[in-house]
């Protein structure tokens, strides 16, 4: 799974400018195919079709924060172990714990350079195997 090829990445964020470069990030810089959702539920309703391999997920959003839109995408048939990657401005290490022991397999803090979030993605996207490994 760990050799798989990371293509389709869900981003999840409810601030506009910041959902404006994290599209130029991951898309022109890092290649991904990209559907970006407005909040958690909208998330949910578009996993189904879109079907990614990684959802990157704003921690702190307005009705059903990231914590809870993990657990209602993990609780779609066929998405229980959909790799999730938290993005937060709040990353110290008892939360940054807190969201792994969630489920997360990563977590990226927020401001995130634009030119460096595809690699951070790409990174653990390839370390997620061995991060299961130890669970």
């Amino acid at each position: 799974m760990s050799n798989t090829k990371l293509d389709k990445v869900l981003y999840v964020e409810d601030e506009a400018d910041i959902r404006a470069v994290a599209r130029i990030a991951l898309e022109t810089v890092g290649g991904f195919t990209v559907k970006i959702c407005e909040s958690g539920s909208e998330a949910v309703a578009a996993v189904p079709d879109f079907e990614p391999q990684l959802v990157l997920l704003d921690v702190m959003m307005p009705g059903m924060d990231g914590p809870g839109t993990m657990a209602a995408l993990h609780a779609l048939p066929g998405f229980d172990s959909l790799p999730v990657v938290f993005l937060t401005a709040k990353a110290m290490p008892t939360e940054i714990e807190r969201y792994k022991k969630l489920g997360a397999i990563g977590v990226i803090r927020k401001p995130f350079d634009p030119m460096a979030l595809s690699k951070d993605v790409q990174k653990i996207w390839r370390g997620r195997a061995g991060a299961a490994a130890k669970s």
